[in-house]
């Protein structure tokens, strides 16, 4: 280790470059090599041992590519399996059999027939037509239904008030 010197700029104390030290020009950043561990230069993925022949490593933009490819054949194949697993269900046809109003809002009765050749479910969105503030309304999920079936079935929902008026419903296949 060598001795301290100052520096000429502050007059403090500073330590003299030693070799493998940040102030020695040869220093470079350093990580282990990806098998064995060894440490080797940050550009460079292995180390001699691993590598005799020198050979290049693969670059960032191979790895990124190779991934992207990955997640896209991923995606690409759960939207084929979605589609089939839900080709058949529905188209839903719906009408209203009653309102009723009570003290937390209103009890709706809808009337749902499964048109499609699966059975399955459907949430409909029960709205008032005359309501001009683009109102979500309220969403009702049905039971199963059977192809060529018709199930009735009621729910609260507090989402249109407590007045019973005209709604209009439309229920959607999955």
């Amino acid at each position: 280790m060598s001795a301290p010197t100052t520096d000429p700029m502050a007059g403090r104390p500073t330590q003299a470059a030693t070799p493998g030290s940040r102030k020695d020009p040869t220093w470079e950043p350093m990580h282990a090599c990806v098998r064995c561990g060894a440490p080797v230069a940050i550009d460079v993925g292995l180390c001699e041992r691993c590598n005799p022949l020198g050979l290049r490593d693969s670059s960032a933009s191979q790895v990124h590519g190779l991934a992207f490819i990955g997640i896209v054949t991923a995606i690409t194949l759960l939207a084929v399996v979605g589609r089939f697993a839900l080709a058949g269900i529905g188209p839903f046809d719906a009408s209203i059999a009653a309102v009723l109003p009570d003290e937390q809002g209103l009890t709706l009765t809808l009337i749902v027939t499964n048109t499609g050749s699966r059975t399955g479910q459907t949430t409909c969105r029960v709205s008032d037509p005359a309501d001009r503030t683009g109102g979500i309304g309220a969403f009702m999920l049905s039971p199963r239904i059977d192809p060529g079936e018709t199930v009735t079935f009621s729910q609260r929902v507090t989402e249109l008030g407590h007045t019973a008026r005209q709604l209009a419903v439309a229920c959607s296949a999955p």
